[in-house]
């Protein structure tokens, strides 16, 4: 596993909202959903982002924006046109004063808008839960980043146009995955651009002592890791591992494995039927005692609160 697949490996969409939007001007969308992560394709036409601090960015055919929440923002067809849906949470729909209706209406499977055969044609694709992994790359990425249709090469948005409009067996599980693909795709694009500022540990995979080391950790965090045991499997000493991978990530070996492990454990704590013991196994530590104590010394609270928190979210 690899920093980006690491995004979303464990923490995958399961049940994204996904949905066509087919549009004539004048049309805006006043989104306050507080989704971690949306993504938007643009298939024809245009449009425009305006987040609430910071300027309108538009986005041409073929272009691919990634939206960073919680924080609000507007998508329209102009930034002067004022707001005719606001989109909530769970995906409500209401007109700016409040009620349950709006200018926009079903249009097919997955397709909603004011027209069938819209001037503007474009996919989005939430991310609704919040996921311990998923925060350790979101922090590095700017509120709005967006490829031009020219910066890369990918069959992925025309396959999910394809796809998002057919309602047939095990759909859900397609789309899914398509959303899963076509977003680290656009992030390893995107972090491959000299302005964008990856995070140290991202950019360390591309050295070859410190890329190693980092891929075991990923790979195998239940394994019992030393320092030693790392240098071994990579092919230097000791010293000159803990050396480079403090001076390239900004922490040492060990300390990287601890906060991977409880990144790792907190969002196995979510899944249905997970416990302590069984969580403590999957991320390297020999008890439930161990890995409560060192859950608890890193969040300030045990697993047991951290999964009756997040459970009842």
């Amino acid at each position: 596993m690899d920093a980006v697949a690491g995004l979303l490996d464990g923490p995958r969409a399961r049940g994204a909202f996904l949905l066509r939007s087919s549009m004539d001007p004048p049309w805006s969308l006043r989104i306050q959903d507080q989704a971690p992560l949306t993504l938007v394709a643009i298939v024809r036409g245009e449009a425009w982002v305006v987040p609430d601090a910071g300027e309108p960015t538009r986005l041409g055919q073929g272009d691919v924006a990634i939206l960073r929440g919680p924080e609000p923002y507007t998508v329209a067809d102009h930034p002067a046109t004022s707001p005719q849906v606001v989109i909530h949470p769970g995906q409500r729909c209401t007109t700016p004063d409040g009620e349950e209706t709006g200018p926009m209406a079903e249009l097919g499977v997955r397709t909603w808008g004011n027209s069938p055969d819209g001037a503007t044609v474009m996919l989005c694709g939430t991310y609704q839960l919040h996921w311990e992994i998923t925060r350790r790359l979101l922090r590095a990425l700017p509120m709005l980043l967006v490829l031009d249709h020219d910066a890369w090469d990918s069959p992925l948005v025309p396959l999910l146009a394809a796809e998002i409009v057919k309602d047939e067996p095990g759909q859900e599980a397609v789309l899914d995955r398509l959303l899963d693909l076509l977003v680290i795709a656009v992030l390893r694009a995107w972090f491959a651009r000299p302005e964008a500022q990856a995070p140290a540990w991202y950019r360390a995979y591309g050295d070859p002592v410190v890329g190693p080391a980092l891929r075991l950790l990923h790979n195998a965090p239940e394994q019992p890791w030393t320092v030693a045991a790392l240098a071994d499997a990579t092919g230097v000493s000791r010293a000159a591992l803990a050396r480079r991978f403090s001076d390239l990530v900004g922490e040492p070996p060990m300390t990287f494995l601890t906060g991977w492990r409880i990144a790792l454990a907190a969002d196995l704590l979510r899944e249905p039927g997970a416990t302590i013991g069984s969580v403590a196994r999957q991320v390297g530590y020999g008890s439930p005692f161990a890995l409560s104590t060192a859950f608890k010394r890193m969040r300030g609270i045990s697993p047991r609160e951290h999964r009756a928190a997040a459970l009842a979210v």
